[in-house]
């Protein structure tokens, strides 16, 4: 069975003592020895003096994440991408015309869940170097382990709200925090990577923690979001010169579906930093909801279908029928005509809940440093190099059902691309290769291409306002630093 962080803890606030609530069963556990523990208070003040109860609240840094929210929040970015429609409240992001009530609703919400998370992390960060009764290096683990996910955290918001208040363990007790700005947001993000980088396990003792290879790869996403090629081409480049990581080959679609994805695995060659789940209730993947739809039958309760394809799109029609990943697109009638289809990358006929899938998300993987390597490389030197291409063409014949490092007669070839059109090779088959992981659009918009593929793609403009998604009216009304005139996300 997989074994999965599990173990919840609540941030509670009391006249400004912080309370850890400690709910729920053991740590680390597998899924059918699940320990009972009464809930129990602790101060803060007695609680973060042993390794237990440190990790304890490292894992509540995850909780934030791993309940519905990325899930929802990978939806969100996926239906503001040029190809994918959103069906139901999610349908207005599609109209690329900045975000409606439901929707500014929904990313509120994901807003509050990426700063509870940091909270968490702050907890870690600021209390862990006080325990009594740890040694120091399980301290700088778990520190740098916390620093890893604030970064994350960080991460995701700069991309859509930009300029955000950052909040540190330095500060983390003053309710009214003006918003820095996207450069010092990133270089909060940068030097924690860093920390972590140096400071965490080369392999980490539990699947779903991250090691020093995490920190690489989410370094190599930073330096390509800034813009930084050669830093994201070396910090990609050293994950693959570990040669720790390698493709599931997939010589068919199933394949892709249980070998890669699948419910009942506990990890993959592949796998670099991902959230682990199981098919518990409450603890599942709910993505399998969101994207499913009853017709298909490969989830156990149904589904969505928030997201969906038309196949009379120049998107679809211009794939390859014999990429195995445009496979993963189920024609399914629900009401817009027989030519949609709906994704079945992910299944469990065996889910316990609508958040009880046992598939992990795959955040990022061995794909994302192939891909991260071939632009950044290309864009470093202003063309493709041949390594580039062959990291690019991996992911591609793995795709095709074919061994990723063998060469093929469905290979690239260097001379047919210059610097432009490798870069639109390569966006191309990250938006096969990451189907339902919200990096589409992200990658629109950090290229600068995101007005004109619209464009092809819909007919539709992009209002300037639907780049950057509202601070929450909580966040606006609550802290009291913030400028309403000037700290909001113009258009809001």
């Amino acid at each position: 069975m997989k074994i999965l962080l599990i173990k919840h803890l609540n941030i509670l606030y009391k006249t400004g003592l912080f309370v850890l609530s400690v709910l729920g069963c053991s740590l680390l556990v597998s899924c059918e020895d699940v320990l009972k523990e009464e809930p129990k208070s602790v101060a803060v003040e007695t609680f973060f003096n042993t390794a237990a109860e440190i990790e304890t609240a490292v894992n509540a840094i995850y909780s934030p994440l791993r309940s519905s929210n990325y899930s929802v929040y990978e939806a969100t970015l996926e239906c503001q991408s040029d190809f994918t429609n959103g069906r139901g409240s999610w349908a207005p992001l599609h109209n690329f015309q900045g975000l409606d009530d439901a929707n500014i609703t929904r990313v509120a919400g994901l807003w509050n869940a990426f700063y509870l998370s940091i909270r968490n992390a702050n907890l870690v960060i600021k209390n862990a170097p006080n325990g009594k009764a740890i040694s120091k290096a399980d301290v700088d683990k778990y520190v740098t382990e916390a620093k890893f996910l604030r970064a994350f955290n960080y991460f995701q918001l700069v991309r859509n709200w930009a300029g955000v208040p950052l909040r540190t363990e330095a500060n983390m007790d003053i309710a009214d925090l003006k918003k820095s700005n996207s450069e010092e947001v990133y270089n909060l993000i940068l030097s924690d990577l860093r920390e972590a980088e140096a400071g965490l396990p080369d392999n980490p003792a539990v699947a779903g923690r991250p090691s020093k290879w995490s920190a690489k790869t989410m370094l190599a996403d930073v330096y390509l979001t800034q813009g930084k090629f050669a830093e994201a081409r070396d910090k990609a480049g050293e994950v693959m010169q570990s040669n720790k990581f390698a493709l599931v080959s997939t010589p068919t679609k199933s394949d892709f579906q249980l070998k890669v994805w699948g419910p009942e695995l506990v990890s993959t060659s592949e796998e670099i930093f991902y959230l682990k789940y199981a098919r518990q209730l409450n603890q599942g993947n709910y993505m399998l909801w969101v994207s499913n739809h009853p017709d298909t039958k490969l989830f156990s309760f149904g589904g969505a279908y928030v997201l969906y394809l038309d196949v009379t799109s120049n998107y679809y029609k211009s794939w390859n029928a014999g990429d195995l990943r445009k496979a993963l697109w189920d024609k399914i009638n629900f009401g817009l005509g027989a030519n949609t289809v709906v994704s079945s990358k992910f299944i469990d006929q065996l889910a316990v809940s609508q958040n009880g899938a046992g598939n992990d998300d795959p955040v990022y993987g061995y794909s994302d440093v192939l891909l991260t390597y071939a632009e950044a490389s290309s864009r470093a030197g202003n063309g493709p190099t041949a390594a580039g291409l062959e990291a690019l063409n991996m992911v591609h014949r793995r795709a095709f059902g074919k061994s990723p490092a063998t060469p093929s007669d469905i290979d690239f070839k260097l001379t047919d691309y210059n610097a432009e059109t490798f870069l639109d090779l390569v966006l191309t088959e990250r938006s096969y290769e990451f189907q339902l992981e919200g990096k589409r659009w992200l990658d629109l918009k950090r290229t600068g291409k995101a007005k004109e593929a619209v464009l092809a793609a819909t007919g539709k403009t992009i209002a300037d306002k639907h780049f950057l998604w509202p601070l929450p009216v909580s966040e606006m009304n609550y802290n009291k630093s913030l400028d309403p005139a000037k700290d909001q996300n113009p258009g809001y």
